[in-house]
């Protein structure tokens, strides 16, 4: 059974910075595509960043892009989302998503993902 627990979630100020952690389990880590997504209330939820465990390549949303970075530790099998001069639009319950079949090319949307965690919430005040 896959899992995906993401962690690290948070209240910080404006400019501020946190990582998030995804730790997987039961799930083929190697050589697969994973992703951040975040939902703030009321919106839909929206790609942030993916990786592709094999090579490290990696995608962002033009929102993050230069703020945030996704890595990955094979060794650990965990994903990690760092996020930096975070401001109050950036508030919303982030998720961990995974699928199979290798590359994640630009595809930042929930239906290419097949596996999620609950979410870790992260809150940026002005």
């Amino acid at each position: 059974q896959v899992q995906l627990v993401e962690s690290g979630g948070g209240s910080v100020q404006a400019g501020g910075s946190l990582r998030l952690a995804c730790t997987t389990s039961g799930y083929t880590y190697s050589n697969n595509c994973m992703g951040w997504f975040r939902q703030a209330p009321g919106k839909e939820r929206e790609g942030v960043a993916n990786i592709y465990t094999g090579d490290g390549s990696t995608y962002y949303a033009d929102s993050v892009k230069g703020r945030f970075t996704i890595a990955r530790d094979k060794a650990k099998n965990t994903v990690y989302l760092q996020m930096n001069s975070l401001k109050p639009e950036d508030t919303a319950m982030y998720y961990c998503a995974a699928r199979y079949g290798g590359f994640c090319y630009d595809r930042l949307v929930p239906v290419f993902f097949d596996y999620w965690g609950q979410g870790t919430q992260v809150t940026v005040s002005s």
